[in-house]
């Protein structure tokens, strides 16, 4: 009897010992550090970074729009500049590809489109030359800054899984720069636009059209 139940453990613990031998993260290749060169994971990076290589160079064409529509010189200046900085984010995401020996090809970010068309309606949709559309841009902007965050935050993560730590360092420097250019946004707003638009009544605007009227009637009679 004791001989049937020794028999017994030891079989049980050979089976445990056996299956501790077995990791269920490594995977056929049998190595937990191994990075194919060709893993499903790194082509999803790359799809990745022609989205967002995409979404950058729209904002090129987009931000001087946006820019041309403010009231506030703070804001305006602080979109200008962010267009330089957008620039220099597409000349490292093409850096990334050349190290990556991939093509940079830009592959249309549906988020980043949806959020460009939300910016133009709110323009369309806000009075000119109110604090109140100032507020609206600097939303749609800060909009735009987190979805570029967010991916660029996951960009570095996965770089650094698949092994490509100079690659996620180039992307980190942009991931820092766009979390600077949400705070800069936010201190713009906080500063005075958002209580100005809080002011600001639809009567107010009508007194000003009607007076801007006046003032050219009197212009062409003189």
């Amino acid at each position: 009897m004791e001989r049937g139940k020794s028999s017994k453990g030891t079989t049980g613990a050979a089976k445990i010992s056996r299956a501790n031998k077995r990791s269920p993260t490594t995977g056929k290749t049998g190595t937990m550090g191994k990075r194919e060169s060709n893993s499903l994971l790194k082509e999803f990076f790359v799809e990745q970074l022609q989205d967002i290589l995409w979404a950058e160079k729209a904002l090129v064409q987009e931000l001087p729009k946006m820019q041309g529509a403010t009231t506030t010189e703070e804001l305006a200046e602080a979109i200008t500049e962010h267009v330089t900085v957008t620039k220099e984010h597409i000349n490292r995401l093409e850096q990334v590809f050349d190290m990556m020996g991939a093509p940079a090809k830009a592959k249309k970010c549906e988020a980043m489109n949806g959020l460009i068309k939300e910016a133009q309606s709110i323009i369309d949709e806000t009075d000119e030359g109110t604090a109140t559309r100032d507020a609206a841009i600097i939303m749609a902007c800060q909009k735009v800054e987190h979805y570029e965050i967010a991916t660029y935050g996951s960009l570095v993560q996965l770089a650094r899984t698949i092994g490509m730590n100079d690659v996620a360092e180039i992307l980190g420097q942009t991931l820092a720069e766009e979390k600077e250019a949400d705070q800069v946004l936010s201190q713009i707003a906080e500063s005075n636009i958002n209580e100005e638009g809080a002011n600001e009544q639809k009567g107010d605007l009508e007194e000003d059209d009607e007076n801007q009227t006046e003032e050219g009637s009197e212009g062409e009679e003189d």
